[in-house]
């Protein structure tokens, strides 16, 4: 399957609203809920796709270090669960589970909150900032599966660290690749 390339949504955008079933809690969040003090990460993943697994480990620890400063983790699955039934919401609490997720794992059924967001493939990164105007969607690292890179996570955290010490995140940023979104 080829990879696809997010489609970079105009930085200054306002986040999308949204209210969708977090598998962790079993309960409807919308993006008041989630919203971080000191921004909002929302993540386009899904339990199958080789890129996010990939990098799944590295993101729940950056998630773990980077939600006590203030910056909130919102991860959420929009693949066609007919086709694809490894992704289905109980696959997705499963996943959650397993892989220690700090934070909502939401299920968008409609595929409307992908679209919404532009969302192009899985993972698909947005960073949000307190007033949740985007000021980073872009690779998590140079890593890919097979291509011999450590997983580190450095533009993201590049982006964090600039954003949390009032420094201007720089906007050429090298857009995310990963598997498509399963449309239906």
């Amino acid at each position: 399957m080829p990879a696809v390339e997010s489609e970079m949504l105009a930085l200054g955008t306002k986040a999308p609203n949204f209210h969708l079933l977090d598998t962790v809690s079993g309960k409807y969040l919308g993006l008041k809920d989630v919203q971080g003090e000191k921004g909002t990460f929302i993540f386009f993943i899904c339990n199958h796709c080789p890129y996010v697994i990939h990098i799944i480990k590295k993101l729940v620890e950056i998630s773990n270090e980077y939600q006590v400063k203030g910056i909130s983790f919102v991860g959420i699955s929009s693949n066609d669960v007919v086709n694809y039934p490894m992704d289905s919401p109980d696959k997705m609490t499963e996943n959650a589970k397993e892989n220690g997720f700090g934070f909502p794992y939401l299920y968008d059924n409609t595929q409307l909150i992908a679209k919404d967001y532009k969302a192009a493939c899985t993972p698909d990164l947005f960073f949000f900032d307190e007033n949740l105007e985007l000021v980073y969607r872009g690779q998590f690292d140079d890593s890919r599966p097979g291509n011999g890179i450590a997983v580190t996570g450095k533009d993201l955290i590049h982006a964090f660290d600039a954003h949390l010490n009032g420094k201007k995140i720089d906007s050429n940023q090298t857009p995310s690749i990963g598997c498509s979104i399963k449309w239906k």
